[in-house]
């Protein structure tokens, strides 16, 4: 059934590729990415394309251009050899959030890259939580956008959340975490907040009850952890009775790692496989859930040419 795919896997995160392709059954083939002396990329495919259905697994993380150019390389390696199909599978699109012009004179990142993953070679790509919906409609190609909201509601499944709310560090997320919220039972609140930078919020207010409440964050993306500090502190003032934050990109770069374990009031940390979390990156009572297999089936129906709209919810589109 699997029998004509060939997954390759770049430099970001191969141990997930080959998580992948333990579930499918079929073996991770080779690549090989040669740097010259001017710093250019070279990339070789050591397995056979002609007329195979191809899958090149890479999420975009730091260092975020050198793993974008490799993914290049290997799109238009597999067109040049011949494919008979190309799918890109990039559990984190990292230019997503460069999704409109909000100053003048600025580039919008996220429909530049979709344009060039098209032109490098991608027929198709398989995607997970990409911050905003308009980004989707930059692709010229098909997109098969998951999501990861019901893997991480399986995480709280079967504990006592009568006391709980779900909180949105946004109104922009809001729309996903009342469904995260639905899955649970549970009611849902927003922070009011606007960014006056990359790295700096500012939460005015927390609209909905979460006075004496449990608390759990809920946001698609963690890089610095900024916005997430901040809401902390207005939830401090609301006087929650504790705190739990889930993710579905657990980037933590920068301060994160540090602000979080200095957040004795936050219980867990919880977020996806889409990235990889190195010892120096991983955060105090962190709990990592995988969306290999999400992905996995994503692929194999893909192939077989079977619906794939029952792998995320009609009600939310990202997440």
């Amino acid at each position: 059934m699997t029998g004509d795919i060939t997954v390759f896997s770049g430099s970001a995160h191969p141990a997930f590729a080959a998580e992948m392709c333990d579930i499918l059954g079929v073996e991770l083939s080779p690549s090989r990415t040669t740097r010259f002396s001017n710093d250019c990329l070279q990339v070789q495919l050591r397995a056979n394309c002609r007329r195979r259905d191809v899958f090149v697994v890479q999420p975009l993380v730091p260092p975020v251009q050198e793993n974008l150019m490799e993914l290049f390389l290997m799109l238009d390696a597999a067109r040049g050899a011949s494919a008979q199909h190309i799918t890109a599978v990039i559990p984190h699109f990292a230019y997503a959030r460069s999704d409109k012009k909000d100053a003048p004179r600025i580039s919008i990142g996220a429909r530049l890259v979709a344009d060039q993953l098209a032109t490098a070679g991608a027929d198709r790509v398989v995607t997970m939580a990409l911050h905003s919906e308009q980004v989707h409609g930059f692709f010229s190609v098909p997109v098969d956008h998951l999501s990861a909201i019901k893997e991480l509601a399986a995480h709280f499944a079967g504990r006592d959340l009568s006391n709980t709310v779900v909180v949105s560090p946004d109104f922009g997320n809001v729309k996903v975490a009342g469904y995260f919220a639905r899955q649970l039972g549970v009611p849902v609140a927003a922070g009011s907040k606007r960014r006056q930078g990359d790295d700096t919020v500012v939460i005015d207010a927390i609209v909905g009850d979460v006075r004496g409440k449990d608390v759990i964050v809920l946001d698609d993306e963690i890089a610095t952890a900024g916005s997430i500090v901040e809401l902390l502190s207005c939830l401090r003032r609301e006087e929650v009775s504790s705190v739990a934050i889930a993710c579905t990109h657990g980037l933590f770069t920068g301060p994160a790692v540090e602000r979080l374990r200095d957040q004795p009031d936050v219980t867990e940390v919880v977020c996806t496989n889409t990235v990889p979390l190195p010892p120096e990156r991983r955060v105090p009572n962190l709990a990592v859930r995988s969306v290999a297999p999400l992905f996995a089936e994503a692929v194999r129906r893909v192939h077989l040419g079977e619906s794939i709209s029952s792998l995320f919810s009609d009600e939310v589109t990202i997440g």
